[in-house]
C-alpha cells in the first residue's frame, strides 16, 4: 500500500488523539495508493481492543464503494505494543480483502505503520502475512 505522508499522518493523529484507548478506521484508495483516511469510532473505548461501529462501518464501507474506491485497508492502534496484530486482531479479522494496518505508538515520538492481510482461517503461522507501507 502506498500513502502520502499528509494521509499517514491523519492516521497517527487520530491515534495520537484516542490514546490511551485504540483508535480504527478505513483506508479508501485505488490501484493500491490511499487517496483518504477515514476514521471511525471505537466503541469498545479500551486500550486493548477496537470494534468498529457496525452500522457507522457499513455505512462508510457502501460510500467508498459508491465513490469508486476501493476499500484498501482497516486500520487501528495498539497504544502499548509494536505494530503487529494480536491474536485478538486475527480472531475479528472478517474481511479478506482490504490490508489490516497498525500503527503503533509504543514510542509516541516514533509511531510505526505496517500493514498486514490477515487470514483467520489459516493454519497456524501462516495467518498473517506483513505487506510493505510506502509512504511517498
Amino acid at each position: 500500500m502506498k500513502i502520502s505522508p499528509r494521509l499517514a499522518e491523519i492516521v497517527i493523529a487520530h491515534a495520537r488523539k484516542e490514546f490511551p484507548n485504540e483508535c480504527c478506521g478505513l483506508i479508501a484508495g485505488r490501484g493500491g495508493v490511499a487517496t483518504r483516511v477515514v476514521p471511525t469510532t471505537n466503541t469498545e473505548g479500551t486500550p486493548f481492543m477496537y470494534v468498529m461501529d457496525p452500522r457507522e462501518q457499513a455505512d462508510l464501507m457502501e460510500e467508498i464503494e459508491d465513490s469508486g474506491d476501493d476499500l484498501l485497508a482497516i486500520y487501528h492502534s495498539h497504544t502499548r505494543s509494536a505494530a503487529y496484530p494480536s491474536t485478538t486482531d486475527v480472531d475479528l479479522a472478517f474481511f479478506a480483502a482490504p490490508l489490516y494496518v497498525i500503527v503503533s505508538l509504543q514510542d509516541e515520538n516514533k509511531p510505526v505503520i505496517r500493514a498486514f492481510h490477515l487470514e483467520r482461517s489459516a493454519a497456524e503461522g501462516e495467518q498473517i502475512t506483513e505487506e510493505p507501507v510506502e509512504i511517498i
